[in-house]
C-alpha cells in the first residue's frame, strides 16, 4: 500500500510540475520579437526620438526571461514610470533568445549582455550610446523597486541631460 501512495504521489508531483510549466508558457506575454530586424527597428525608434525630442531606451532581454517580464509589467502599471517613460522615451525591446541572439547589433551596443537580462541602453536622439545600465541595480525583492528604476529613468532623460537645465535662473 505505501508503494502505491508512493507511485501516486510522484505522479500526481510531475504531472502538477509539467501542467503548471506549461500553463505558465502559454500564459507568458510575448513582448520581444525574435523575428524583428533589430537594426531597424532602432533606427526608427532614433528617428522618432530625434521628432518628439526624446532619447531611445532599449529593453534587451527575451521573452524567456522573467526579471523582463517583470519589468515590463511594472512600467506598464505603475503611472509615474509609465509617463516618464512617455514623456523622455521611444521604448524598443530588442530580444535576446536562441532563435536570435542579435549578436552584431549587441556589438555595436558595446556587449550589454555583459550584465545579464534584462540590461537597458539609452541613445540620444542621434542614436549615440549614453549609458549601459546593469538592472540588478535596480532590482528590490522579486522585482525592480519602482524608486530605483524612476531616478535611472530621470538621469538619463533628455532634460537632465540639457546644460540649459543647469543655467543659473535669472532674477527678475
Amino acid at each position: 500500500m505505501k508503494t502505491l501512495l508512493l507511485a501516486f504521489a510522484l505522479f500526481f508531483g510531475a504531472f502538477s510540475a509539467v501542467y503548471s510549466q506549461s500553463t505558465t508558457k502559454a500564459d507568458t506575454p510575448k513582448i520581444y520579437d525574435p523575428t524583428a530586424n533589430a537594426q531597424q527597428d532602432i533606427q526608427r525608434a532614433v528617428a522618432q526620438a530625434q521628432k518628439e525630442g526624446k532619447h531611445v531606451l532599449l529593453q534587451l532581454g527575451g521573452n524567456w526571461c522573467v526579471w523582463c517580464l517583470r519589468f515590463h509589467t511594472l512600467t506598464t502599471t505603475d503611472t509615474t514610470l509609465n509617463r516618464i517613460l512617455t514623456d523622455n522615451y521611444v521604448v524598443l525591446r530588442v530580444n535576446y533568445s536562441p532563435e536570435n541572439k542579435n549578436e552584431e547589433t549587441l556589438a555595436r551596443l558595446g556587449y550589454p549582455q555583459r550584465f545579464g537580462f534584462p540590461v537597458f541602453v539609452v541613445l540620444d536622439e542621434k542614436g549615440n550610446r549614453l549609458h549601459t545600465q546593469n538592472s540588478a541595480y535596480l532590482e528590490e525583492g522579486k522585482g525592480h523597486s519602482p524608486k530605483l528604476v524612476a531616478d535611472f529613468l530621470q538621469s538619463w532623460s533628455p532634460k537632465a541631460l540639457d546644460p540649459k537645465s543647469y543655467l543659473p535662473k535669472k532674477s527678475k
